[in-house]
């Protein structure tokens, strides 16, 4: 999956143009690297607002999920 679908779809960034901006700035890792390759499970994401840092790994990967279970798609680390 697209990571600014799966960062939309998992509620870390609420809209998926917020999600595309924020990776097209360079402000999206995956596993330590630039932002351009597909989400699969394990796969360590962390994304910079600003001073504050996001870091979570993915745990698993829907097309579409209700709100209450999107927290379910990761977990904090």
């Amino acid at each position: 999956m697209r990571l600014d679908k799966y960062l939309k779809v998992s509620r870390l960034i609420k809209r998926r143009t917020v999600a595309n901006d924020a990776c097209d700035a360079g402000r999206v890792m995956i596993n330590g690297k630039e932002a351009s390759v597909d989400v699969k499970a394990g796969d360590i994401i962390e994304i910079s607002f600003g001073n504050k840092n996001v870091k979570v790994r993915v745990t698993d990967v829907k097309d579409t999920v209700k709100k209450e279970e999107a927290k379910e798609m990761f977990e904090y680390i």
